[in-house]
């Protein structure tokens, strides 16, 4: 450990004073290389300084962006390229992956339930996270409530499985541990094992994602409910509005945008969501998603789960462009 540490620690040592040689080393040689102390024409020596000091930004940046570019943009050409070889990445098979992969039934089957999760997972979160934050300002106990909601968005994915797993155990016929199951006991129904009930159990996982991100959407959703101008409020409060009509007709058109980004950014994570189908059933009982499929096929063959990781990153894309189209047009 004590070893670790000092690498850590001359690493980061390094690291800083390379960074430091670099700028002081580059702005001297920019400030020689392209000097206009010399230059007697007065036009000459502007249109020096405004080079120099045009190229200066992009050498300190420059590395820095290299670096990164190599990092994001590398993985997703080679990803492309690995796509289109055979399991062992060896020889090129065109696109045979891709027509494997929609003529599979556990792809079929993956499609399927990522749909079920991005039409219900961002619709329920942002709209239990618009209620609860509109509720919560109106009551005096709403700082406790909203910190009680907002809770799970502290726990992990595998984490907040492991709960939900007590929540929907199953003993069979013998004593029900489980709430959810406890529950339907005490009305006098059946036991049932609810995360291998096939297409309704995709619900109850879904559940899980729900009772994470409302915490994260009702934060910004409350935010944007407080930037509604009181004048708006009291007007509409003048006017005999009820709660129903405030929130409908005045909070919602006044916060549109925030609502976009937030039900945007969820749906994003929907389409990566991994962990808590791993963590509860692994994909069993036609409950597979693409994130956990692709991981299942790295072990077999990389080019299938090259094929479909590809495709998440495409259907990922148009909704990260509309989310960062929006964030713009809500900072202008």
């Amino acid at each position: 450990m004590l070893e670790q540490l000092l690498q850590a620690a001359i690493a980061i040592v390094v690291a800083i004073v390379a960074s430091t040689l670099f700028y002081v080393g580059s702005n001297l040689i920019l400030d020689r290389g392209l000097s206009s102390d010399h230059l007697q024409d007065d036009a000459a020596r502007q249109r020096r300084d405004r080079l120099r000091e045009g190229i200066r930004p992009w050498v300190f940046i420059g590395p820095a962006l290299l670096i990164l570019g190599f990092y994001l943009v590398f993985p997703v050409f080679r990803t492309v390229q690995l796509s289109m070889m055979d399991r062992f990445g060896e020889n090129f098979v065109g696109f045979s992956n891709y027509l494997w992969a929609f003529n599979d039934r556990g792809f079929q089957i993956s499609i399927r339930n990522n749909i079920l999760w991005l039409i219900a997972v961002p619709a329920l979160s942002t709209g239990f996270g618009l209620l609860i934050a509109y509720l919560t300002d109106r009551i005096w106990w709403g700082q406790i409530a909203r910190s009680l909601i907002f809770l799970p968005m502290a726990i992990s994915f595998v984490g907040a499985s492991v709960i939900w797993k007590f929540v929907y155990d199953y003993r069979g016929t013998g004593d029900q541990i489980g709430i959810l199951n406890a529950v339907i006991v005490a009305m006098g129904f059946e036991p049932q094992a609810w995360i291998s009930m096939p297409f309704w159990n995709n619900f109850f996982l879904m559940a899980i994602l729900v009772w994470i991100q409302t915490g994260f959407a009702m934060v910004l959703l409350g935010a944007a409910i407080r930037g509604v101008p009181e004048d708006t409020i009291e007007a509409a409060n003048m006017e005999g509005a009820t709660e129903f009509q405030m929130l409908t007709k005045i909070v919602i058109p006044q916060i549109f945008g925030t609502i976009v980004v937030v039900w945007t950014t969820i749906t994003v994570l929907v389409l990566k969501v991994y962990d808590i189908v791993a963590a509860m059933t692994n994909g069993q009982w036609e409950t597979e998603v693409l994130a956990n499929l692709m991981y299942r096929w790295i072990l077999n063959d990389g080019g299938r789960s090259s094929a479909i990781a590809v495709v998440i990153m495409l259907s990922v894309l148009p909704l990260m462009w509309w989310n960062v189209r929006q964030a713009k047009q809500e900072h202008s």
